[in-house]
């Protein structure tokens, strides 16, 4: 049986309004960044576009624990 890819989704940036497309499969290009943030306010958040993950990052990584 050949397995069906996911639909891919088109989302508008929680920070910014920025549309963007997710592929929520696995193969989504979040999926190949180098780090791993939970899912920003996660009860009024969706996804962020590649340049608010980014920046959301750097400034995770930037703050001290």
């Amino acid at each position: 049986m050949p397995l069906i890819a996911a639909p891919t989704r088109k989302l508008a940036c929680a920070r910014c309004g920025a549309t963007f497309d997710c592929a929520q499969a696995g193969d989504c290009w979040c999926a190949a960044e180098p780090y791993r943030l939970p899912m920003p306010g996660a009860t009024n958040e969706d996804c962020l576009c590649p340049t608010c993950l980014r920046k959301a990052a750097a400034e995770a990584h930037a703050t001290p624990r």
